[in-house]
C-alpha cells in the first residue's frame, strides 16, 4: 500500500431510500480528502440487493450531492475509464472471482435453502454459518465432488460463501483507529454470491475497489465488523499489495449520546436526518430533509464536517474551500459525535448572515406568493432583508421578523404599555406625529436625534416612550433598530400606525 499512489476515493450508497446525514458526511469526508490530495471522488451505486431497490433513489442521491456541492469526478451520469458505476451493470465480473475463490479453496458452494437455515435458527438461537457447523450443513465441503457436481448440473439454487480460516488473527492499520485486530474464530462464513447471481456487499466492494483502483476507503464505523472478511478477500484474490488504506468514521449519535442517530429519532424529536425531502414511493410517506427545513447547503456541509472532526483551533465556520485546505484524517475523532440540532441551527444562522442578499432574495420573494401579496420593489426588499437578516435562522423567518413592513399589524401588544399609559404620553405622540409631517429629512439618524430631543423636552424618560413607539410600529416588543424601521416604513406609514395605536389606547 504505497502512500505515493494516486488518490481515488469512492462514496458507494445503496439506492434504497433517503440519504441520512451520516451518509452525506461519509461522502463529504471522501470528497475533502480527494480534493486536498488532487485526487478523484467517485460515486458508485451499490444496487446489488434488488429486493431493496427503490425507484428514484439514485436520482435522489445525485440531487443531494449536487445540492451540497459534493460533486463526483466519476459517476453513472459522468462515466469515465473505470465504469460501469452501477454494480448491477458489473454482474458478470463477480461470479468469475467467486468461482476463482472456490478453485483456490477459499470459498465453497452452499445449497441450504432459506427454510433450512430458518430451521437452524429456531434450534440454535445464535446460529451462524461458520467453521463450527459448516460440515453439518448442505455445502460442497460436506458433500463429495460427485454430489456437488450433480447439484450444480441440475441447476440447484445455491450461494457461494467465503471459508473463514480458524485460529488466525486478521490485522490492519486504520487511519483513524490505529491497529485493529480480529479473531477469525469469531467470524462467520459470509455469503459472497447470492442465489440470483448477484454479489453481496462483501464480494462486490472488494472486486469494484480493485477494478476502480480505489486508494483510500472512508466508511462508517458500522462496517468495521466486515473489515476482516474484506481484508481476507483482498489477500485470497492475490491483490493484497493493491488493498486501499482504511478509515472507519465515528458514528453520529442521538442527542443524548445513547446509540446511533436514526430517522425515528428525527421524527420523535422534530428535526430532519435526511439531506433532502424523501417520499417513499410505496407508502407515500414524506420524510422532511434539511434543505426543505430551510438549511443553506453551506451551513449543512459546515455542520456535517464538524461532526467528528475539527481543525485543532476554535474556528467553526468553514467554506468548502477552507474545509478542503484544513481537512486531515488525524483530526477525525475515534469517539461518536452527538448530534445537536440547536448547534445545526446556529450554523444556519451564521451562514444566513454571511450569504449575500442576492442569493436569498428568490426564496424571500417566494414568501410573498405564499401570502398572496404583491411583491415589493427589489431595492426595498433588499433593504429590509439587510435589516432583519441577523435575526433569521431560516429564510422562512423573514416573515416573522419583517411582515409588519408589508402588512400593518391589527393586533398590538398594548398590555405591555397600558398599565403606565397616561394623557401626557398620548399628547407626546400626537405632537410627535404632527411635527413628523413637516420634517424634510426622513432617515434613521435624523429621526433618532429628533425623537430624543422631543423626549428631553417632555420631561419623561426615553425608556417610557421608546417601547410604546416600537409597539405602535411593529405590533410587539421585537424587531431591529426602531428608527431604521421608521425610515423604511416611510413618513405616512409611521404617522398612520401611531394614530391607529392611539385610537386603541383611548
Amino acid at each position: 500500500m504505497s502512500s505515493q499512489r494516486e488518490v481515488r476515493v469512492r462514496f458507494a450508497p445503496s439506492p434504497t431510500g433517503g440519504l441520512h446525514l451520516g451518509g452525506v458526511r461519509t461522502a463529504l469526508f471522501n470528497y475533502l480528502f480527494a480534493k486536498q490530495h488532487g485526487g478523484d471522488f467517485i460515486l458508485r451505486v451499490e444496487d446489488t440487493d434488488q429486493t431493496r431497490f427503490v425507484p428514484g433513489a439514485e436520482e435522489y442521491i445525485n440531487d443531494c450531492l449536487d445540492w451540497c456541492g459534493i460533486l463526483p469526478d466519476e459517476s453513472p451520469s459522468k462515466p469515465a475509464a473505470f465504469g460501469p458505476y452501477r454494480q448491477s451493470e458489473r454482474k458478470a465480473s463477480y461470479r468469475r472471482f467467486a468461482e476463482e475463490l472456490i478453485e483456490s479453496g477459499y470459498a465453497y458452494y452452499a445449497f441450504d435453502t432459506a427454510e433450512e437455515l430458518e430451521e437452524q435458527r429456531k434450534v440454535h438461537p445464535n446460529f451462524r454459518y461458520s467453521h463450527e457447523n459448516r460440515l453439518n450443513l448442505r455445502n460442497s465441503l460436506s458433500f463429495n465432488t460427485e454430489q456437488t457436481n450433480s447439484l450444480l448440473a441440475a441447476g440447484t439454487p445455491h450461494t457461494i460463501r467465503i471459508k473463514i480460516p480458524t485460529e488466525q488473527t486478521v490485522y490492519f492499520e486504520d487511519m483513524i483507529r490505529g491497529a485493529v485486530t480480529f479473531d477469525t474464530n469469531l467470524i462467520d462464513d459470509k455469503v459472497l454470491l447470492k442465489a440470483d447471481g448477484m454479489p453481496t456487499y462483501h464480494l462486490a466492494v472488494v472486486v469494484d475497489d480493485k477494478a476502480m483502483e480505489i486508494s483510500h476507503v472512508f466508511r462508517g464505523e458500522e462496517w468495521l465488523p466486515s473489515a476482516p472478511v474484506h481484508i481476507l478477500l483482498w489477500e485470497y484474490l492475490g491483490w493484497k499489495e493493491q488493498m486501499p488504506n482504511w478509515a472507519h468514521l465515528p458514528l453520529i449519535l442521538k442527542p443524548d449520546g445513547k446509540g446511533k442517530l436514526s430517522k425515528r429519532d428525527g421524527d420523535r424529536l422534530g428535526f430532519p436526518v435526511y439531506a433532502m425531502n424523501w417520499t417513499d414511493p410505496k407508502t407515500g410517506d414524506l420524510t422532511k430533509g434539511f434543505r426543505e427545513t430551510g438549511f443553506l447547503p453551506e451551513a449543512f456541509v459546515n455542520m456535517l464536517a464538524t461532526l467528528g472532526w475539527n481543525d485543532g483551533t476554535e474556528k467553526e465556520l468553514f467554506t468548502m474551500a477552507e474545509l478542503i485546505a484544513a481537512f486531515s484524517v488525524e483530526r477525525i475523532s475515534k469517539a461518536g459525535a452527538k448530534y445537536d440540532f440547536e448547534k445545526a441551527k446556529w450554523y444556519n444562522h451564521e451562514w444566513m448572515k454571511a450569504t449575500p442578499n442576492a442569493e436569498l432574495l428568490p426564496q424571500v420573494e417566494a414568501i410573498f406568493k405564499q401570502h398572496e401579496l404583491e411583491l415589493p420593489s427589489q431595492p426595498y426588499l433588499n433593504d429590509i432583508l439587510s435589516l432583519v437578516k441577523e435575526r433569521m435562522t431560516f429564510v422562512e423567518d423573514f416573515w416573522q421578523q419583517a411582515s409588519f413592513f408589508f402588512v400593518q399589524p391589527e393586533e398590538l401588544d398594548l398590555n405591555a404599555i397600558k398599565g403606565k399609559w397616561n394623557a401626557d404620553k398620548t399628547a407626546f405622540f400626537e405632537e410627535l406625529t404632527a411635527e413628523f409631517e413637516s420634517l424634510s429629512q426622513w432617515n434613521a439618524e435624523d429621526l433618532g436625534a429628533f425623537f430624543k430631543e422631543k423626549v428631553a423636552s417632555s420631561g419623561m424618560k426615553i425608556g417610557e416612550l421608546m417601547m410604546p413607539f416600537r409597539i405602535m410600529l411593529v405590533g410587539g416588543k421585537f424587531g431591529p433598530d426602531v428608527f431604521k424601521i421608521a425610515e423604511l416604513l416611510g413618513k405616512k406609514g409611521v404617522i398612520d400606525r401611531v394614530a391607529y395605536a392611539l385610537g386603541l389606547l383611548q
